[in-house]
């Protein structure tokens, strides 16, 4: 990890720490500095996140927590975008959605932006009346497992982020539901699925989806082709000329 090299780059060294002490920290031997000063010895370094976490490890802490990426990067973009015959959505790793194209508006409604837990997908569907009639009956079970149990695997690797903390507080107290799901301890980040939806102008959809992660910003691209052998695309099709409609038939 050549982080004196990248170190030049426009900053300075910590006045108090010498070319020595940054070479011996590099070969894990010598003295063991405090966390304040790995963490200022990593900004001076100009340190990427794996750089950071690498440097951490060699003083002999552990990384700091990585916080989610709620930042697009414009190539994740580009590429959403090119996917325009498709529902395509970019969510945080708490299922918020960041973006999503036109497509995905006319099947999903556009995304509700409201303030507190109103606007949040996981908070509607356990806890709004209604919020899981968008999908077929027999599909709800299994998605309320799956939301939980994706949700079990981001709290595994943020416990400590107060948003993660809040979210399963405020689930656990409001919904039974949720609440019996998450005593199942259940884990498993979602790559794919199967998704059907009632949607109110063109009836059944049926989806494959697919899940791309992007494990450095803690994104994903979620992707729904229409499932072989049924009509789902020729009904995509019409809703692309019908445009998006006023409603919120909710996520699955």
């Amino acid at each position: 990890m050549p982080m004196r090299a990248r170190g030049r780059r426009g900053g300075s060294r910590p006045r108090s720490l010498s070319a020595d002490f940054y070479s011996r920290l590099e070969q894990a031997r010598g003295a063991h500095p405090s966390v304040s000063i790995v963490a200022s010895l990593a900004r001076a370094l100009r340190c990427d996140l794996d750089e950071r976490d690498h440097l951490h490890h060699l003083a002999g802490f552990p990384p700091p927590s990585r916080r989610p990426g709620r930042h697009i990067r414009p190539g994740l973009l580009a590429l959403a975008e090119r996917l325009a015959d498709v529902p395509v959505s970019i969510c945080s790793d708490l299922a918020e959605v960041l973006w999503q194209n036109a497509v995905a508006d006319s099947v999903f409604g556009p995304p509700r932006r409201v303030a507190g837990r109103g606007g949040h997908p996981l908070w509607r569907w356990f806890t709004e009346p209604g919020a899981q009639e968008a999908c077929p009956a027999d599909d709800r079970a299994r998605l309320s497992a799956a939301h939980v149990a994706d949700l079990r695997a981001t709290y595994a690797r943020r416990a400590r982020d107060a948003d993660v903390r809040a979210l399963v507080h405020d689930l656990l107290a409001a919904s039974p539901e949720f609440r019996a799901l998450w005593d199942r301890h259940e884990v498993a980040v979602r790559r794919g699925d199967r998704k059907r939806l009632l949607h109110p102008e063109v009836g059944l959809l049926d989806f494959t989806c697919e899940v791309l992660l992007s494990a450095e910003e803690d994104l994903t691209v979620v992707v729904l082709f229409p499932t072989a052998g049924t009509d789902t695309r020729e009904k995509l099709d019409l809703l692309r000329v019908i445009g998006t409609q006023s409603f919120q038939p909710g996520r699955g």
